[in-house]
């Protein structure tokens, strides 16, 4: 039986050439409501993809969070949640402009699945 997709899931392309962005190291913390929370890792797999969290505390899962979040805060509050990519670690220290990316975005009440792509 195939893990469940968890409710934010991510996607690095490196523009640069063209390909996945491969061991990228990724947190995503809930921001508002009730936040920040603490925050939950990944690493970009080969394809640059990130489908799967980590819980800094150990035991909690992101479905959990989400639902919790989502249960308490309304059915009319949206969250805000924050991606934070480590572009230098990546890129290497010094070679890229940005050290880490951080987007912020959006999730709207009932909504089960957010896929968030950084070029």
């Amino acid at each position: 039986m195939a893990a469940q997709r968890p409710p934010i899931t991510c996607h690095v392309l490196d523009t640069t050439t063209g390909r996945p962005a491969s061991s990228v190291a990724v947190t995503l913390t809930l921001l508002k409501p009730f936040g920040p929370s603490t925050p939950l890792t990944a690493t970009t797999n080969s394809d640059g993809r990130v489908t799967a969290w980590q819980h800094q505390g150990g035991g909690v899962q992101l479905q959990e969070i989400f639902d919790n979040a989502a249960e308490h805060a309304g059915e009319h509050v949206q969250m805000v949640w924050a991606l934070k990519f480590d572009t230098a670690a990546y890129y290497g220290e010094g070679n890229t402009f940005w050290p880490e990316v951080e987007l912020r975005f959006f999730v709207k009440p009932g909504e089960d699945h957010y896929h968030v792509p950084l070029l």
